[in-house]
């Protein structure tokens, strides 16, 4: 049995159903995880055992070391170490780069092998904008064990950072395929076409410009837009809130559109069987911002049955394939998303040969209790 950390300050997000899905499947009769974090939200949907929160030991405490580090008195986690002592675990595997490289002191001090995982903002944007962060992931691949990504784009960016090529294995998010219920969408023309988008409200998601091609569409056919997810209190978050608002107004589309807000994952799965397309034009946003890998709402969407449209963007290309299991466009490109949207309106029959083949490549794929087996490998590779 290996005895394995996994460090992220928050357990968990409500939009990160894919880091509770890497956990829950690693294999029980060989990997005990342990969670280290600084707080908790969302246990509702994300319990697991072994969670250790420093704000439920003492608030006291979790607000003091926070107001340290953000004094930049301190840049590692004492409470972390506290932890890794008592369990004396092994091995620490932290969740995104920048978390990576603070974790570096714990993982020396307790004689912990490190695996760190890069998602997204950890890969671009931080060292894009921060060039201190070039430097600090020079040092994190200098003492790492192992690095883990989505896909081979994230892989290659990665590399470009300066991680050795031996130390990097590609490692896919994925989703239990088995308990979602595939039901491959059908419309017939002269139905209302319902199309879904899920996702915050962030310069990276391309979201306005698929509600201008939807927008360019509505007097072609009915169409019925469902949009889930909302802006971070944050003032690029409300920005491209606002854009997104610009753009219904702009297009008249207040009676084709229902905004739900942020949605835990069980209402998206539900209104994903309500709905035809699902579309998520992912771009690299001007402040360097990208998706990294591949939104696993692509996984969870296509999973469902659902024709899925989305953009040749990081590793979304090796998710969905164009033409053989979805349709993909050139990023901000308002014409490519239309002609594809176009696509499908035209070619109803087709449908059922994409959802079919794109079912099979997820199983093969992206199953998350095959991709705990492989990450319950990895480990037992690194602490041999």
């Amino acid at each position: 049995m290996i005895n394995v950390i996994h460090s992220y300050p928050i357990w968990l997000p409500q939009t990160q159903t894919w880091m509770y899905n890497q956990v829950r499947f690693l294999p029980r009769e060989i990997v005990r995880s342990h969670i280290v974090c600084e707080r908790t939200e969302n246990l509702d949907q994300f319990r697991i055992p072994n969670i250790y929160s420093l704000h439920k030991l003492s608030p006291l405490r979790y607000y003091w070391e926070k107001a340290v580090r953000k004094l930049g008195f301190s840049s590692y986690n004492p409470f972390l170490i506290e932890q890794a002592r008592k369990l004396k675990a092994p091995l620490l595997h932290t969740h995104f780069g920048h978390f990576g490289w603070k974790n570096i002191v714990a993982a020396k001090k307790c004689n912990m092998k490190h695996i760190v995982t890069f998602y997204g903002l950890d890969v671009h944007y931080l060292p894009t904008n921060f060039s201190i962060w070039k430097s600090r992931y020079m040092e994190l691949f200098e003492h790492v064990d192992c690095i883990l990504c989505e896909g081979s784009y994230m892989a290659d960016s990665i590399h470009k950072l300066g991680c050795p090529k031996d130390k990097i294995r590609i490692h896919h998010l994925g989703i239990d395929v088995s308990s979602v219920p595939f039901k491959p969408r059908v419309w017939a023309k002269g139905q209302v076409l319902k199309v879904l988008i899920a996702s915050t409200f962030a310069e990276k998601k391309g979201i306005p410009y698929a509600i201008e091609a939807l927008g360019g569409l509505k007097d072609d056919f009915p169409i019925e837009i469902t949009i889930i997810g909302d802006a971070k209190n944050t003032k690029p978050g409300l920005s491209e809130k606002r854009k997104i608002i610009r753009i219904i107004n702009d297009y008249q589309l207040h009676s084709n559109v229902k905004m739900l807000g942020l949605q835990p994952h069980s209402r998206l799965m539900e209104e994903a069987y309500k709905n035809h397309i699902f579309i998520a034009p992912s771009i690299t946003g001007n402040d360097g911002m990208t998706e990294g890998g591949a939104p696993v709402t692509l996984i969870d969407m296509a999973a469902t049955g659902m024709p899925i449209i989305s953009s040749f963007h990081c590793d979304i290309p090796e998710v969905i394939r164009h033409k053989e299991t979805g349709l993909l466009s050139k990023e901000r490109s308002v014409t490519e998303l239309r002609n594809n949207i176009k696509w499908f309106i035209d070619n109803p029959e087709q449908w059922d040969i994409l959802l079919t083949a794109g079912r099979k490549h997820l199983k093969n794929e992206y199953n998350s209790p095959k991709l705990g087996n492989s990450l319950s490998y990895i480990y037992k590779e690194i602490i041999s």
